[in-house]
């Protein structure tokens, strides 16, 4: 079996990497029989050399290898056809703009592994860049807390080497006394509260946090059924909320009085109701001013996020009485955090985490045969120009027909 580890193709340039030098050494030596290559990149985050002086070989032509390892969407014209390919796909919601791309993998008979479809038994995700995104969110926030309020001046993520880097910048900061709401539980959300957390913010409970007021900052972190609840009033319960959001409303009025700075950490799945909508933000007691939208979905369950945002540009304003957007610090706007990238702005440590997974869950599946159904549920499409029977509900979609 040989591996290769592709070079990413997409524009904007994608600096992440499936897998560091250091994972490659790890993966060589756990698995003696596998073969392993990379294709020479001059984008990536870690350089051809530093894989070449682990033993690792790097080359221009990667077509012999029988797996392909990548983080976005290949180019149609660069897949290899009758290969395995791993990579962000953004197909499983049925997004359009990538049909085209689905379309042609079947065509290629390629068998297609989205890193989103790995999952366990129970549907849980195993690989992702979900805590980078969340520890980059939270910082880009506060960033523009500093810049908005002239309080301080964090620079980029971007400019800075890596995660200890970005704490250290963090230290140099005095927050204000202001209530911070985190909603979500999932690696986004634990990403998140390291920052809180790293920040020595007080973490205190729904009750106390909606109830009194404070003199240095706080946060309060809300799971799903602290903002959402059943209609007829009866106790909710998030594990049917997640399988099926009708009869629920949402409960986040509370917090929206009680916030100053909003993170959005949450999963919203098909048919959940909104967080708050364009008129709650026109209510007179609606409080929230800043917005670190991680989860990114726009005119979704956060009305203000009326798009998404760009690493270069992070931050716009919201204007909720016009339902415009202004300048990300004019008087009375929300301010908006929505960059829909968040972990290329931290690639290495956002790299050797997403490689430290894939060597625990994915690669031992290619040795076992299968033993815990990782490929078996992950694989999307067969090398007959057919989908799985998991993913035939994508089929309509392909054809134009939905």
């Amino acid at each position: 079996m040989k591996f290769a580890i592709i070079k990413e193709r997409k524009n904007p340039p994608d600096r992440r990497v499936v897998f560091s030098p250091q994972d490659l050494k790890t993966l060589k030596a756990k698995f003696p029989k596998a073969e392993l290559v990379v294709e020479a990149s001059d984008i990536r985050v870690f350089k051809d050399s530093e894989y070449q002086e682990l033993g690792i070989e790097v080359s221009e032509n990667v077509k012999d290898a029988d797996v392909m390892f990548g983080v976005k969407e290949v180019p149609i014209e660069s897949l290899i056809p009758n290969k395995k390919y791993f990579f962000f796909s953004h197909t499983i919601k049925k997004q359009p703009y990538n049909r085209k791309l689905l379309k042609a993998i079947l065509e290629k008979n390629i068998e297609l592994y989205d890193h989103e479809t790995i999952v366990k038994e129970n549907g849980a995700r195993l690989i992702g860049f979900g805590r980078y995104a969340g520890l980059v969110g939270a910082y880009n926030g506060f960033r523009a807390l500093g810049l908005r309020d002239k309080l301080f001046n964090l620079p980029k993520v971007e400019a800075l080497r890596d995660l200890d880097a970005v704490k250290a910048e963090l230290d140099k900061i005095t927050l204000p006394n202001i209530k911070i709401l985190l909603t979500g539980t999932g690696k986004v959300a634990k990403g998140a509260k390291e920052i809180l957390d790293h920040l020595k913010i007080k973490e205190v409970s729904d009750a106390l946090y909606l109830t009194c007021e404070f003199t240095k900052p706080v946060y309060c972190l809300a799971d799903v059924m602290e903002y959402a609840k059943r209609i007829d009033g009866k106790v909710g319960d998030k594990f049917t909320f997640y399988k099926d959001a009708k009869g629920y409303e949402s409960n986040f009025m509370p917090y929206a009085k009680a916030t100053d700075f909003f993170i959005a950490g949450h999963f919203y799945g098909d048919g959940a109701p909104y967080l708050f909508t364009r008129a709650d933000a026109k209510h007179p007691e609606f409080k929230i001013n800043l917005v670190a939208d991680i989860s990114c979905d726009i005119d979704g369950p956060i009305a203000s996020t009326i798009r998404s945002s760009s690493i270069a540009e992070p931050f716009y304003g919201y204007d909720a009485n016009t339902e415009k957007e202004v300048d990300f610090n004019a008087k009375g706007a929300i301010t908006m955090m929505a960059v829909d990238n968040l972990p290329c702005e931290l690639p290495k440590d956002a790299s050797e985490g997403f490689g430290d997974m894939f060597l625990k869950y994915v690669i031992p599946a290619f040795f076992n045969n299968d033993a815990d159904g990782i490929l078996e549920r992950a694989k999307m499409t067969t090398k007959n120009g057919e989908f799985t029977q998991r993913f035939s509900y994508l089929k309509d979609y392909v054809d134009g027909k939905e």
